[in-house]
């Protein structure tokens, strides 16, 4: 059991609670085609995923287009956010539960917070957090602790007291760098060999088995 003397618990978002690859890649590949850069295919474009859009498009665009690209993308993605994502199965259920057993809930996400915005109100899952914190608002992204500290700072609560899920290696990176329990869930962009290489708590096949884990 993990629960005993846990009082926050922080989410990442992209491939731990939703299911936006669909739309990441439609509006990847939409801002490849319009600045004339080659496409990707899926499973690239998966492998990129985690820091930021930017850091998911420099690798892929001249430093002189990334501004644009930028640009072209994230007009893209505000719509193609509300047709393409999803929530995982059981999300909705874990969320409702623990707020029930009075956990306080947060995002950690490298998303910018316009995205994550757009993508938990559309999905209907803001109201159970009590706090959202993306990369954009602060000096450094994951896997840099400070967006956990920021969190357990701003709710007084020790790291001892936090636990983090998360589904790739920078989110168990980000959780051990900040002494904190983390969890993984093998539904993102990160193998369970990369996801056992970093000793998370442990490694569960999807964010619904987490209930059980609670008490």
């Amino acid at each position: 059991m993990v629960c005993a003397g846990i009082d926050l618990i922080v989410f990442d978002l992209d491939g731990t609670l939703i299911d936006a690859y669909p739309a990441i890649i439609r509006s990847f590949n939409y801002t490849m085609r319009r600045i004339a850069c080659p496409v990707r295919d899926e499973a690239v474009i998966r492998r990129a995923v985690g820091w930021g859009d930017r850091g998911l498009l420099q690798p892929f665009v001249p430093a002189k287009d990334l501004s644009r690209a930028l640009a072209v993308y994230r007009r893209h993605h505000a719509k193609a956010l509300v047709g393409h994502s999803r929530l995982f199965p059981g999300v909705k259920a874990l969320l409702a539960a623990l707020k029930k057993r009075g956990f306080l809930l947060a995002v950690a996400s490298n998303r910018p917070t316009r995205f994550s915005s757009i993508l938990m109100r559309h999905l209907g899952i803001r109201e159970y957090f009590d706090r959202v914190l993306c990369g954009d608002r602060l000096t450094y992204m994951k896997p840099h602790p400070e967006i956990l500290y920021t969190l357990m700072a701003g709710f007084g609560v020790k790291p001892a007291r936090t636990l983090y899920v998360g589904d790739m290696f920078i989110d168990a990176q980000t959780g051990r760098r900040a002494g904190v329990k983390t969890i993984m869930v093998a539904t993102g962009s990160s193998s369970i060999d990369e996801l056992r290489k970093e000793r998370p708590f442990k490694i569960l096949p999807s964010v619904k088995a987490l209930l059980p884990l609670l008490c």
